[in-house]
């Protein structure tokens, strides 16, 4: 089995960007050597994983190097405004998905596809303009994950197409969440002693990016950009450095209910990677960094202006759609159009969480507990938590 090495990594990004050279500024290599080494040693990744998450980090390599590229030979990219998003923020299974691709039927937002999102940078011969091969790279990939794990669906609305999260932008810093994809402890306990500024800077470089190549697409300027990430749980504070104008909505949901189907979804994606992932050890890791980044961004929002932020409450979102869409669109003082709304109802006859299947999971087989949940989430309940959503 051919191990992943840092300088054959790079070589092979440039190689396939035309000889291009330039990685942009930031700690990428002792970030991505970390990453390697803790892949090597403790993943388990099978050969399938390894050869998927070797095309993975040289894909985001070459990204880099074609959006620096750009940016040298148009200047302007880095001077697209981008102060103020809208930014959808909460644990995992929270409804933020429905929530961001109900707002993003609007189009007054931008806001980034799977596909952009995966794939940011033109595909060799292809124009920004017309962005076909990575559009049909994105549907074909996605097609091919469901394939291989058609139970995602139940977990995650995985599509090509429509808004998703900023995390796979986020990644190309190589200092963000590899333990979503593979058992690294070591490499997740160096990054949480890491300054994760530059996470947040090369991130606005590619919403700019992306931005940028919407307007040469015909899109209009001037719009408001709608994120949604928990990755931001654990950097609240870099998020409102990086975009001093931004605003906040915090959804919630009842731990019990959000940890153990999140550790589900991350096995389920471990299973891709690895022989055979340990669900206690997802269980485990990833209960204790929820935990740490509800604790986390409870201490930045006491220290922030109170109008930086907007309540849900899941049942809510589930419950009264429309009715939270139009709480925030009063929140972030945006009009909201009949036009907009009426399409925005038809979005949610056609997509709502009732088209797909139950979504299956338990505490046990993630080797958790209600007395340690309760425990690690006491301060949360009883700051966002009613009695009647604990219940």
């Amino acid at each position: 089995m051919t191990l992943l090495n840092l300088d054959n990594l790079l070589a092979e990004a440039s190689a396939r960007a035309a000889g291009l050279s330039d990685f942009g500024p930031g700690n990428y290599r002792e970030a991505l050597q970390v990453m390697i080494d803790a892949l090597h040693a403790e993943a388990d990744l099978s050969e399938q994983g390894l050869a998927l998450m070797r095309e993975k980090l040289v894909g985001q390599l070459v990204n880099r190097l074609v959006i620096e590229d750009y940016c040298r030979r148009y200047p302007e990219i880095e001077q697209q405004a981008l102060d103020d998003p809208l930014v959808i923020v909460g644990l995992p299974r929270t409804g933020t998905t429905l929530m961001q691709r109900t707002l993003a039927v609007d189009p007054q937002f931008h806001s980034a596809t799977w596909w952009e999102t995966r794939y940011p940078a033109p595909l060799p011969g292809e124009s920004v303009e017309l962005p076909s091969q990575r559009t049909a790279r994105a549907c074909a990939e996605v097609a091919a994950m469901l394939e291989y794990m058609p139970q995602i669906l139940s977990i995650h609305p995985l599509d090509a197409m429509p808004a998703d999260e900023e995390f796979m932008l986020m990644e190309h810093s190589f200092m963000c969440a590899m333990d979503s994809y593979a058992n690294v402890p070591s490499y997740t306990a160096w990054l949480d002693r890491q300054d994760q500024s530059e996470v947040y800077t090369y991130l606005k470089k590619m919403l700019q990016f992306l931005q940028w190549q919407q307007q040469r697409r015909g899109m209009p300027s001037g719009r408001r950009w709608l994120l949604k990430s928990p990755q931001h749980l654990h950097t609240l504070e870099l998020l409102f450095k990086t975009f001093p104008h931004a605003q906040v909505i915090l959804t919630h949901r009842e731990p019990g209910k959000t940890i153990p189907s999140i550790a589900s979804f991350v096995h389920t994606l471990w299973q891709m990677y690895s022989e055979a992932p340990d669900p206690r050890q997802v269980g485990a890791q990833w209960n204790a960094r929820m935990a740490r980044a509800i604790c986390h961004s409870m201490a930045v929002r006491a220290n922030q202006p109170a109008e930086r932020f907007l309540d849900v409450q899941f049942e809510d979102t589930l419950a009264n759609p429309l009715g939270v869409i139009e709480s925030i669109y009063r929140f972030a003082k945006l009009p909201l159009g009949d036009e907009v709304r009426a399409a925005m109802h038809d979005w949610l006859a056609q997509n709502g969480r009732d088209k797909r299947a139950a979504h299956a999971y338990n505490l046990e087989q993630f080797g958790l507990s209600e007395h340690q949940l309760e425990q690690d989430y006491a301060a949360y309940r009883a700051r966002h938590l009613t009695a009647q959503n604990r219940t």
